[in-house]
C-alpha cells in the first residue's frame, strides 16, 4: 500500500462524529484536516482548544480544500445523500455512517455516482471490523458450523427514543450489516416480516421484531427494543454441525462454539412409504476461540485508506449499505401491512441513472 498519508475531513461532530475524529486523528494512514459542523463551537470543543485541525460550518468551503482526499459523514441519515453527492462530484472519497441513506433510491444514487466517478463509497458498518464478527465470518466460511439453519439476534436496552427514526432504523442496521458480512453470499433474504409496537405513545415503533427467511429454509430473527431496563446484545447462529453464541457484553468470553445439535434421520415405517423422523441428539464439547483486542473503528478507517490506495471496493462497500437499506424499507412496508411477509428489492444491479 502507498505510504502517502491521506487527508480526511469529518462532517458532523454530534453523537458519532467524535469517535471518527479520534480514530482518524490517531491513524497512521490519515491526516485529519478539518471538521465541518453547523455548530462550529461544538466541533471546536470536540477537537480541543489546542488542536490545529480546521473547523468550518461550510461544506462547500471544506470540499474546495485540495488537501482533503476524503470525507467521513456522521450526520442524520436524511442528509447523507446530499452531502455524499456533493463530495463525490468534488472528487472526494466518501465514508458514511450507518445507515447508508434514508432510502434505497438515495443509496442507489450514491453508489451509481461513486462508480461513475471511480471513487470509494464505504459504509461504516463498524461491527464488521470487530475481532469477534470477523471470527464468526471465518467459522461460517470454513464450514465449521455446517449449513446455516437459524440466526437469532437480540439488541435491547433502555435507549434514547430517536426523533427521526423508529427502533428498526436505529438499531437493526447493526444486526443486518453483521448478517450481510457473515452469511454466504451476503444478506439476501427471501422476504421480510416486521412486527412493531409503540406502547409508550412515542409515535413510532419502540419495540420490534424482524423475521427473514433465508436460503435453504433457514430463518433469521432480530429483536430490537428501546424500552428494556436490561441491556442484551446477543446473537446465536445455528448450523447443521455446530452452533455459536456471541455475547457482546461478556468480555471474558464473547464467543462460544457448541458442538451440539439435533440430527434427523428419515426412516420408512410401513409399505405405504410413510416416513417418521428419528431424532438423535449430538452432545459434544464447547470451546471459546481466542480473540485479539483491538478497536473496530481503527480497523475500519485503515480499510478505508487501503481501499483508496489499492483502488478497490472496501469490505463494507455501498452495495452492503444498499442490502441493509432494502431490508429496512421492506420492514417498513411490512409494518404498514400488519406484519405481512413482503419481498425485498434486489439491489445488486441498481436501476437508477447516475446522478450528474
Amino acid at each position: 500500500m502507498s505510504s502517502r498519508r491521506l487527508g480526511v475531513a469529518v462532517v458532523g461532530a454530534g453523537y458519532w462524529g467524535p469517535n471518527l475524529i479520534r480514530n482518524f486523528a490517531t491513524n497512521e494512514h490519515w491526516d485529519l484536516v478539518a471538521v465541518c459542523d453547523l455548530d462550529t463551537d461544538r466541533a471546536q470543543r470536540v477537537l480541543g482548544d489546542r488542536s490545529g485541525v480546521a473547523v468550518t460550518g461550510s461544506l462547500t468551503e471544506l470540499l474546495a480544500r485540495p488537501e482533503v482526499d476524503a470525507i467521513a459523514v456522521a450526520t442524520p441519515a436524511a442528509s447523507h445523500r446530499a452531502i455524499a453527492v456533493e463530495a463525490l462530484r468534488a472528487g472526494k472519497h466518501v465514508l458514511v455512517e450507518k445507515p447508508l441513506a434514508d432510502s434505497v433510491a438515495a443509496g442507489r444514487a450514491m453508489v451509481d455516482l461513486a462508480r461513475a466517478q471511480g471513487l470509494v463509497l464505504m459504509a461504516d458498518h463498524t461491527y464488521c471490523y470487530t475481532p469477534v464478527v470477523q471470527r464468526i465470518a471465518e467459522l461460517v466460511a470454513d464450514g465449521s458450523l455446517g449449513d446455516i439453519l437459524f440466526v437469532d439476534s437480540v439488541r435491547i436496552n433502555l435507549g434514547l427514543v430517536q426523533p427521526d427514526v423508529d427502533v428498526f432504523w436505529d438499531l437493526a442496521p447493526h444486526d443486518l450489516s453483521i448478517l450481510d458480512f457473515v452469511l454466504p453470499g451476503g444478506l439476501r433474504p427471501a422476504g421480510v416480516a416486521a412486527q412493531g409496537a409503540d406502547p409508550v405513545g412515542a409515535g413510532k415503533a419502540c419495540v420490534g421484531y424482524l423475521t427473514l427467511p433465508l436460503a435453504g429454509g433457514a430463518m433469521a430473527h432480530i429483536h430490537v427494543n428501546w424500552l428494556s431496563p436490561t441491556k442484551i446484545r446477543q446473537m446465536v447462529i445455528g448450523g447443521s454441525e455446530r452452533t455459536l453464541v456471541w455475547d457482546d457484553l461478556n468480555p471474558q468470553q464473547r464467543l462460544s462454539v457448541f458442538d451440539r445439535g439435533v440430527d434427523l434421520v428419515q426412516q420408512t415405517v410401513d409399505s405405504a412409504d410413510r416416513r417418521a423422523a428419528s431424532i438423535s441428539y449430538r452432545l459434544g464439547d464447547t470451546w471459546a476461540p481466542a480473540l485479539p483486542e483491538r478497536e473496530a473503528l481503527g480497523q475500519m478507517v485503515t480499510e478505508f485508506a487501503t481501499s483508496i490506495h489499492e483502488e478497490r471496493i472496501p469490505v463494507t462497500d455501498g452495495g452492503s449499505g444498499l442490502r441493509v437499506l432494502s431490508v429496512l424499507e421492506a420492514a417498513a412496508t411490512s409494518l404498514r401491512a400488519r406484519g405481512a411477509l413482503v419481498d425485498v428489492v434486489t439491489t445488486d444491479q441498481p436501476e437508477l441513472e447516475i446522478v450528474r
